[in-house]
């Protein structure tokens, strides 16, 4: 996290963690290599015993909670310093035979400004992924009232598509918008596809998103999940004079 002249910098980490299920140092060492302000979690551990694995993540990587609810393996932490001005974890519609779907947003002050900052984990069937995003970003609009908006996650769709359109539609991709290191995510050990990124609305300005390769020791990255890191480096304009 950066003031500057321009505003203020800070950096958001987006990554489906697979339940922690993999090893759980090259996770710990991957989030410590991303430098970020702000996580937003997929798949976190959601069974009563596996909570403790959040809990040591968190002790880990030095973040805190600022959504860490168990239901739908979602969570959104920041560094000590960011203050949270209020949370929300909404259930989406259910879908007959599907996981059960969430969107978890945060109302954050970086740097004396307010940025609403959203995780969420899209369903592998298409009208389902579709009709959730839409859900999701009308949750988010209204959390987040008059301040900058990101949603970030594991889309489960790929750019192009049809929920990708959906959320391009509102927000700016911001792995597009300024692409940094590598795009694909997903696998780890053979990224061929992106189905995780950062969605960004107005107010926040893009330097660079996508898969930091360069600060990251690739045994870990293959170790730590099924999924690669996406980072975006974002700067919330400048204070307005009173």
């Amino acid at each position: 996290m950066e003031a500057t002249p321009a505003g203020t910098r800070f950096r958001l980490l987006t990554y489906n963690i697979r339940a922690m299920r993999d090893s759980r140092p090259a996770l710990y060492r991957v989030i410590g290599d991303c430098r970020p302000d702000v996580v937003c979690l997929q798949e976190a551990p959601r069974l009563l015993f596996w909570c403790l694995r959040r809990r040591a993540l968190r002790r880990a990587t030095g973040l805190v909670s600022a959504v860490d609810r168990r239901s739908c393996g979602l969570a959104v932490l920041v560094r000590p310093g960011i203050t949270v001005l209020d949370t929300r974890h909404t259930l989406l519609s259910p879908r007959r035979g599907l996981h059960r779907r969430a969107v978890s947003a945060a109302l954050l002050d970086i740097g004396g400004r307010r940025v609403a900052v959203a995780s969420t984990h899209l369903d592998l069937e298409e009208s389902a992924r579709a009709a959730h995003a839409r859900e999701a970003l009308e949750h988010l609009r209204r959390f987040a009232g008059d301040a900058p908006r990101v949603l970030a996650g594991d889309v489960n769709g790929t750019p192009g598509g049809r929920t990708w359109r959906i959320l391009t539609a509102d927000l700016c991709d911001a792995g597009a918008a300024a692409p940094a290191g590598e795009g694909a995510t997903f696998t780890s050990r053979r990224p061929r596809r992106r189905i995780d990124a950062v969605f960004t609305g107005p107010g926040l300005a893009v330097l660079g998103s996508g898969v930091p390769v360069e600060d990251l020791t690739r045994a870990d990255v293959h170790a730590a999940s099924d999924h690669r890191p996406v980072i975006a480096d974002l700067t919330l304009g400048p204070r307005r004079a009173p």
